[in-house]
């Protein structure tokens, strides 16, 4: 279900911030006034996050098959609750600043987010996730707002400049010196084993071969679903050199692809640029995706690629630097308490059935 997914893609942009900025690690701790509710699984600066938003949220996530063991899912939905604490202190920004977002923009998304999916497999999907149209609309309504907070808070402030971009030229001027045809290329790996060091922003690793059968649907149903490649190599990808940079390899000349396996060398010289091809073997998989063909010879900054792609290049580092210091200094303010947390310390990693009591209560 390749749109249904369209709210995952959104809410990578979350565990994105969360890696960063250092937020899964938990929150300072701080005393909070105890919960109106029982059932609270997290309290941020006085506002719930209960066990039905966490179950619902991660039922409105979750890939196929789910995670095959108790403490999995455990796992997954102390994750689940992470991102769904940072989004709250997001969406808080967002109606401090008086961001909305009109119904008709979230009808046109979610009307866009189901046209290839027929009515009646889009009941059964969720139907089987437990969930109405109601639970996936909210979903969209409140990414989407985060994702428009970020874009005035962040995106729209990072500028690069026509001098910014003649200084990198000229420090880096062999580098657009191609002495034979190169292509540009970004990848996403994933392996079956436990990797040494992974640099991805959510530190997502696969390590059997059926988690990286699992990854990898999840990497194609989000690049399907629309998210930019580079967004899902830097989240996901286990390439400790790549990842950081979206995937990207550079440009690669044609005798070092002529050295490379015969599936990736024939994937890349025979692709075009924004194809991208998925290479499967031993377990492990490769997506590949060509940016660019380049042919030979000295490059210069007349040549609209070239002041695109540093222009590009300079905005990601700035826009990724603050998306951190965003986050980072919305974290410094908040009072969070996991609550949920504390109680599987206490009763030595097992999930408790119930919710968890409040603070004061134990």
């Amino acid at each position: 279900m390749n749109a249904l997914l369209t709210s995952v893609r959104r809410s990578r942009l979350i565990v994105f911030l969360i890696a960063l900025a250092g937020f899964a690690g938990g929150c300072q701790s701080k005393t909070a006034a105890p919960p109106v509710s029982a059932d609270a699984w997290a309290v941020v600066n006085g506002r719930e996050i209960t066990r039905d938003d966490v179950e619902r949220s991660f039922r409105r996530n979750l890939q196929a098959p789910p995670p095959s063991s108790e403490e999995e899912t455990a796992a997954a939905k102390l994750e689940m609750l992470d991102q769904l604490v940072v989004q709250d202190l997001l969406l808080a920004k967002a109606r401090e600043l008086k961001i909305e977002l009109p119904d008709t923009e979230l009808d046109a998304a979610y009307v866009e987010a189901r046209k290839d999916i027929p009515d009646e497999s889009f009941k059964q999907e969720l139907a089987r996730r437990n969930l109405t149209a109601a639970d996936m609309r909210e979903g969209l309504r409140r990414d989407m707002l985060v994702q428009k907070l970020l874009e005035r808070e962040v995106v729209s402030k990072v500028t690069v400049t026509d001098q910014e971009v003649a200084a990198f030229f000229e420090a880096n001027r062999a580098q657009f010196n191609r002495t034979e045809d190169a292509y540009r290329i970004a990848q996403i790996v994933i392996t079956p084993v436990r990797d040494a060091r992974i640099a991805n922003r959510t530190g997502n690793d696969a390590t059997t071969p059926q988690e990286a059968a699992v990854k990898v649907r999840t990497v194609m149903d989000r690049l399907k679903a629309g998210a930019p490649f580079a967004d899902v190599a830097a989240d996901l990808s286990e390439d400790p050199e790549s990842a950081p940079r979206g995937g990207d390899l550079g440009f690669v000349p044609v005798s070092a692809l002529q050295q490379a396996p015969p599936a990736l060398r024939d994937a890349v010289l025979n692709g075009t640029p924004g194809s991208a091809r998925l290479l499967s073997g031993g377990g492990a998989h490769t997506v590949v995706l060509v940016l660019a063909k380049d042919p030979a010879g000295q490059k210069d900054l007349s040549m609209p690629e070239v002041k695109d792609a540093i222009t590009q290049g300079l905005r990601t580092r700035r826009e990724q630097l603050l998306r951190a210091a965003y986050l980072g200094a919305i974290r410094n303010d908040a009072v969070v308490v996991n609550l949920i947390a504390r109680r599987l310390v206490e009763s030595q990693g097992k999930m408790p059935s119930v919710a968890p009591a409040a603070p004061g209560t134990r």
